[in-house]
């Protein structure tokens, strides 16, 4: 019998982005190697945004989403943030869930840029590889 060929919206998702995601991709086991960098820099995140002033994108999602960004060879902030929208295994990968909004692309770079300036990218850099 043939299917139907429906488009059906749902009200909720049901969906666990970590059973989604292999035991045996390689993007778990390096997921496990940048969260415990980033665990071990979390005093520094503390001090890089001001007290007041409007939300930021956290340091860590922000660095896991530049990874990715180097890893697929994405050419622009403006193609990642596309792609962590509609890509689950980015989503996963960044700490994004299933309905939370994704950043626009220039907030994303200018929160990159502060984050360059400080420095903090070359040293999770070098924690990762060590």
């Amino acid at each position: 019998m043939r299917g139907k060929d429906e488009v059906r919206g749902s009200l909720f998702s049901y969906l666990d982005l970590e059973r989604r995601v292999g035991p045996d991709h390689p993007l778990r086991a390096i997921r496990g190697i940048v969260n415990a960098a980033l665990s071990e820099m979390s005093g520094e995140f503390d001090t890089l945004d001001p007290p007041t002033g409007r939300d930021s994108i956290p340091p860590e999602r922000l660095l896991r989403a530049l990874l990715l960004q180097a890893f697929f060879s994405i050419r622009s902030e403006r193609q990642l943030v596309e792609r962590i929208d509609f890509d689950l295994l980015f989503r996963w990968f960044v700490s994004l869930g299933v309905d939370d909004p994704v950043w626009d692309a220039t907030t994303f770079t200018n929160n990159r840029d502060r984050l360059l300036a400080g420095e903090v990218a070359s040293r999770f850099l070098a924690s990762v590889l060590a």
